[in-house]
């Protein structure tokens, strides 16, 4: 880019986006890159389910604080919190109501805000600290003093939530917004914590015959059209598109040792992986 003075002599930026449609397809195909810009690719981004983990209590939730300490010792982190049982109830009360999904957003959005203020105290004597949207970009400074920020998972749709193609539920959850917030600070990496084993089949609480599906590349899940999943079926679109991260883990968080372990590299539960791009 540069600068172009026009015959009035007025100074112009030169840039091949200037005077040209964004919703050309030739153009928007020379945006494309084989990589962009990581600002912290050692991050790992770890979320805590809300149903599944938080709201179990102390029995699950403590010894996974324990972990998280452990794991930053040797890693940077970035722990992240769901909804769980009190933002569906806050969704049936709104979808009784007649309101619409952008509201149940917003709700949602609250709930999972509770949670990360419940974690961060939680991890306060290890350098826990809540933070919020706008604070992303003062990561790399949190990670140099050695504290364990810890944010809401709802990304930032609030109002304006996408209508989702079937229902009310806001299709955008806490399992995006992990994973587009790892996308943005450069992550490869996103850790799901959950009270299952990984992915199945089949939801294995209603089918004790569910098959366990170790590994799978995300292309190839989105085209199975699982009935139903452990994970947000957006978060599938997201990862697919991704530059930054290349897989997602989901961890059982009620057998001890599991975080950890995922933190310094090893495969527990279920991976699903982005194919490498070729062109």
């Amino acid at each position: 880019m540069g600068l172009k003075r026009d015959e009035s002599g007025r100074l112009h930026i030169e840039t091949p986006l200037m005077a040209e449609s964004l919703m050309d397809k030739t153009l928007l195909q020379q945006t494309e890159a084989d990589s962009v810009f990581r600002p912290l690719p050692a991050l790992q981004v770890i979320k805590l389910g809300g149903q599944s983990v938080i709201d179990r209590g102390r029995e699950m939730v403590l010894p996974l604080i324990d972990e998280i300490v452990e794991g930053r010792k040797e890693h940077q982190l970035l722990v992240m919190t769901g909804g769980g049982t009190r933002s569906r109830h806050a969704y049936a009360i709104a979808i009784d109501l007649g309101m619409p999904t952008g509201v149940l957003a917003k709700l949602g959005a609250g709930i999972s805000e509770q949670n990360a203020l419940m974690i961060s105290l939680l991890l306060a004597p290890h350098g826990g600290v809540q933070i919020a949207h706008h604070d992303l970009v003062k990561l790399a400074a949190y990670m140099a003093l050695g504290a364990i920020p810890v944010m809401e998972a709802m990304p930032p749709y609030g109002l304006w939530e996408k209508p989702p193609d079937l229902g009310r539920i806001p299709p955008h959850r806490t399992d995006v917004g992990t994973v587009l917030t790892a996308e943005v600070m450069g992550a490869a990496r996103v850790i799901l914590v959950k009270d299952e084993q990984g992915l199945f089949d089949s939801d294995p609480k209603k089918n004790p015959n569910a098959e366990f599906i170790p590994e799978i590349a995300v292309s190839d899940l989105i085209e199975r059209d699982l009935d139903d999943l452990a994970v947000e079926r957006s978060m599938l679109d997201v990862l697919a598109h991704a530059k930054s991260v290349e897989e997602v883990l989901i961890v059982n968080g009620r057998e001890r040792g599991n975080l950890l372990r995922a933190l310094n590299g090893e495969t527990v539960g279920s991976r699903i992986y982005r194919q490498t791009r070729t062109s």
